[in-house]
């Protein structure tokens, strides 16, 4: 008897475990199911901490995409798409995420318009959607006077400008016919304008090629950097995320080089000494705040003997207040070293000093003060504005100029400042050379699947010293060079040859609409941000927010690291058409690295609705 009841609790007990197995194995069934079907979510709590009152349709963390990965190494079903709602989400740049996290901020210095990025329990892991019957943009050069009204539905600055000539409703289309708010007959008169005011040979901005790098601020829809274009000019168009819905995204489905960006508590991400010329045409800015600290800035970013072009009512309206504002500006301009060059009309353009020797002759205590010595004018990245003027090194001030040469010259030859960087003439030409050969291999991969003039907006990643872009240089095409966080120093060098691009730090979300750029190109950036701790796949995500349906990635990087990546091609919908092939080795390759050429899909409704 006691042998049987043993027998029997045996069997109990082993029931017990077979039925607590199969719950078990139930379970982990039911997460996965629950995990990859695409219209699921998590407890409403858990999804509430995630998007506060803003949820998306499909939410789920990236450590989960990892879970999963280990269990199938094989490539994930799917990657969640976010609600419709969210078609036009800049996570850093979000005003719903400022107020669900009851951020502090000082309006009146303009805080709420500068990056705050989402903690990384709050990202939006998940692809940003296209709004509802987005089109492949239209090429350049038409787009540059017409876009899809279905790709940026927004109309309200076409009411709001009627009588400035920004936009206008076209049927199906919105057409730019290149009026701004200073220039209502158009920016190209605008600028001879300004030719002329500078007395330039033959009324050409440009200066013989003098004047390359432009910064507009307060760009509006970009008409001003558009125009610009013709005359070999490329500018910056910059304005913050405000009140003029969508300027910026305006700007890059033309096609015109631009960025979400503004004047406020933190320097702007550009070096010191990258522009010949600051454009500021009734942008609304109080110059005078915090002791003269944006133009501060502007002095700044302007290269020895480089222009500032002001458009304001203090600058020609007669009453008081206008006046006062107008000798204040004057007297801190002059205690700054800058010189009035012309006035006419509502315009004035101040020139600021090739040299160190009026700061020098100031008398003591004047103010603004010239930055200590420790200060270092190219470090931009979270870095605050302070009111004081930076002066010149002493091979510039001994120069009395930048040293550049004109454009197109300035594009290959190499950059007086290369020395400030630790690099030898030497190995700028190898390296311009090396990615010459490159870009040309790039292209050979791509030429059956490239169509005329489908490749405007472009963006090199890991920017290095430029060679990406000046490569490019052949083709009608404008790079965004981005120097990571670690590599800042380097910016200044792009700047140098004449082409333009920001500092960025990609365990972050960039500064940019959804969907604005035709080809992004990584040169080892996945191997960097590995090493740094920050996750692939939140970029891949955000690689796949700033692309263009249609556009194409070019990933260059270690073997293992392509190899990983492969397996999302087809989640991120990149499988349009997919080229990898192992590129000799060269002077740039520290390690063995491949290539891999992906093409992002356009979304169907069936997509859409999964």
């Amino acid at each position: 008897m006691k042998h049987k009841a043993e027998h029997s609790s045996t069997t109990k007990l082993l029931n017990y475990f077979l039925i607590g197995l199969i719950v078990f194995l139930g379970l982990v069934c039911l997460y996965l199911v629950s995990f990859l079907a695409p219209g699921s979510r998590r407890s409403d709590q858990e999804a509430s901490g995630f998007l506060g009152s803003d949820p998306v349709l499909q939410t789920h963390d990236v450590d989960d995409f990892l879970q999963v990965q280990d269990l199938n190494p094989e490539a994930p079903r799917s990657i969640p798409i976010c609600d419709l709602r969210f078609s036009e989400l800049i996570p850093c740049l979000d005003r719903n995420l400022i107020y669900q996290l009851k951020l502090k901020l000082n309006l009146s210095l303009m805080e709420h318009y500068e990056r705050h990025c989402p903690p990384p329990e709050r990202r939006y892991n998940c692809l940003v959607p296209p709004p509802s019957g987005y089109k492949i943009p239209i090429r350049w050069p038409v787009s540059r006077d017409e876009v899809w009204k279905a790709n940026i539905p927004h109309t309200h600055l076409a009411q709001e400008k009627s009588d400035q000539n920004w936009m206008v409703v076209n049927g199906d289309k919105i057409n730019f016919p290149g009026g701004g708010t200073h220039f209502h007959d158009g920016a190209d008169k605008y600028i001879i304008a300004l030719a002329k005011m500078l007395k330039f040979s033959g009324d050409k901005l440009h200066n013989g090629g003098n004047i390359r790098n432009v910064l507009d601020v307060g760009c509006g829809v970009a008409s001003f950097g558009a125009y610009l274009l013709p005359l070999n000019i490329i500018a910056m168009s910059l304005a913050p995320n405000d009140v003029h819905e969508n300027q910026i995204q305006f700007a890059l489905e033309r096609g015109i080089p631009a960025t979400l960006g503004v004047l406020a508590t933190k320097r702007l991400p550009y070096p010191s000494r990258s522009f010949e010329l600051v454009h500021c045409s009734r942008c609304r800015i109080d110059w005078l705040q915090r002791d003269g600290i944006l133009l501060l800035e502007l002095d700044r970013l302007l290269r020895p003997g480089g222009y500032f072009v002001y458009s304001s009512p203090e600058a020609y309206a007669h009453d008081l207040e206008n006046r006062r504002i107008w000798n204040a500006m004057c007297n801190l301009l002059r205690r700054m070293c800058w010189r009035l060059v012309v006035k006419q009309d509502q315009t004035v353009i101040w020139a600021k000093p090739l040299t160190n020797s009026c700061y020098l002759k100031r008398e003591r205590g004047t103010l603004p003060p010239l930055c200590s010595s420790d200060d270092d004018p190219d470090a931009t990245w979270n870095v605050s504005m302070k009111a004081c003027i930076s002066p010149y090194s002493k091979k510039m001030h001994k120069e009395k100029g930048s040293g550049l040469v004109p454009w197109p010259q300035r594009l290959s030859a190499a950059p007086p400042r290369l020395d400030e960087i630790g690099v030898r003439r030497e190995e700028f030409q190898e390296d311009t050379s090396i990615w010459h050969f490159r870009v040309t291999e790039y292209w050979k991969q791509m030429k059956s699947v490239i169509q005329k003039n489908s490749i405007r907006n472009v963006m090199d990643m890991n920017s290095n010293l430029g060679g990406f872009a000046a490569a490019l240089s052949d083709k009608d095409v404008w790079v965004m060079n981005v120097a990571p966080v670690n590599a800042f120093a380097r910016l200044k060098i792009i700047y140098d040859r004449g082409l333009i691009g920001t500092v960025h730090d990609w365990c972050e979300a960039f500064s940019t609409y959804p969907r604005t750029y035709d080809l992004l190109h990584a040169w080892t950036l996945f191997s960097d941000i590995d090493e740094r701790g920050c996750g692939v796949e939140d970029l891949l995500i955000e690689m796949d927010r700033i692309l263009r349906p249609d556009g194409f990635v070019i990933i260059r990087d270690k073997p293992s690291t392509i190899n990983y990546i492969r397996k999302f091609l087809t989640a991120l919908r990149w499988d349009g058409w997919v080229s990898e092939v192992e590129p000799r080795v060269d002077a740039l390759s520290s390690t063995e690295e491949r290539v891999l050429i992906a093409r992002k899909k356009l979304w169907d409704d069936r997509i859409m609705t999964m």
